[in-house]
């Protein structure tokens, strides 16, 4: 997907948040808590993991933006988005990669909870949003376990696109599990 401003990011990443919460409304802790067959993590495992991934990329955003707010590097008048970047974005649609270590679920926490923790996390990307409008979100990198190195307005992406993934495959699971 393309976008043109920071706004339009903001826009995705809340509607794959909305399609993740309808998503989940429904499934008791019982069924989120199922492994289904040839599955690695149950629905419960899925979305605690978006909430480590969501807090872990408002965090390096975070520190990101405030290296451009430091260096005074106002934002940039259009976004620049890398095409390495967005080739891989496609790509990683249709593989399965291996979350490290520090994001790999513990199994015991609720959806409920995850939800929950996303939803505390949503108040720090508030507060970057006007960081990425007023600064330089384009040139200062950090590193990806697939992606490479990316900066923040592509981690933003980037976050949109993991939750939105992982919503896709709950609905597969939830189709295996009926």
């Amino acid at each position: 997907m393309r976008f043109q401003s920071i706004a339009d990011i903001y826009d995705a990443n809340e509607l794959a948040r909305v399609a993740l919460k309808r998503l989940v409304s429904g499934i008791s802790d019982d069924q989120a808590s199922l492994l289904a067959e040839g599955e690695k993590w149950t629905i419960a495992q899925l979305v605690e993991h978006i909430a480590m991934v969501d807090e872990g990329t408002s965090k390096i955003c975070g520190k990101l933006l405030r290296e451009a707010q430091v260096s005074r590097a106002p934002a940039a008048k259009s976004l620049n988005v890398s095409g390495d970047f967005l080739s891989k974005s496609k790509a990683v649609g249709g593989l399965k990669v291996e979350a490290p270590d520090r994001v790999q679920p513990s199994g015991d926490v609720s959806v409920s909870e995850s939800l929950n923790r996303m939803d505390a996390n949503r108040g720090r990307w508030n507060e970057l949003r006007s960081l990425f409008e007023e600064f330089d979100g384009d040139t200062a990198k950090f590193p990806h376990p697939f992606f490479g190195d990316i900066s923040a307005v592509e981690w933003l992406i980037m976050a949109g696109g993991h939750e939105a993934r992982h919503t896709e495959q709950i609905r597969k699971l939830l189709e295996k599990l009926s």
